[in-house]
């Protein structure tokens, strides 16, 4: 797993360590040479190698969304971004463990063979919202622990 988890000095979870992703490695990922997980990832231009992710993982047969969180600064607008750019069920409860319920679900994203979930500008969103980009991390992870154990991909760059 790429992550390296810390806890703060009396027991609160602070932001995981993660790994970067090279942005040459995105090929390896989508192959299956470079393992799933969650990453940070700095291309140099973002939102055009946002847009080449979306397009290599579809040609490589994986379901890619891409969350878009210009704007967003609190946990409540992170929820809301996630129901929309991710074309969440209307059953989404707009709370964490609802987002866990449904990116461990992923039926109606449709069957492929992976998972990829882009989310840009995170450290925006970081910096803005640290608990709640500390939480969705955690959800991140947990779901895609949940694919690796089904021999599913699925991996969630962090821009």
């Amino acid at each position: 797993m790429p992550t390296d988890e810390t806890e703060e000095p009396g027991g609160g979870a602070v932001m995981p360590d993660l790994v970067p992703l090279p942005q040459h490695a995105l090929p390896g990922l989508l192959d299956g040479s470079v393992l799933p997980g969650v990453y940070r990832w700095c291309p140099e231009r973002p939102a055009a190698a946002v847009s080449d992710a979306q397009q290599w993982a579809a040609e490589s047969g994986w379901h890619a969304a891409a969350l878009r969180l210009h704007d967003v600064h609190s946990k409540d607008a992170f929820l809301e971004r996630c129901a929309v750019d991710l074309a969440l069920p209307s059953w989404f409860g707009r709370n964490w463990d609802a987002l866990a319920d449904c990116l461990t679900d992923l039926s109606w994203w449709g069957e492929a063979s992976g998972y990829l979930l882009l989310a840009d500008p995170w450290a925006q969103f970081e910096r803005a919202a640290p608990q709640a980009a500390t939480t969705a991390v955690d959800v991140f992870v947990t779901a895609t622990d949940h694919w690796a154990a089904r021999q599913v991909p699925m991996a969630v760059l962090l821009t």
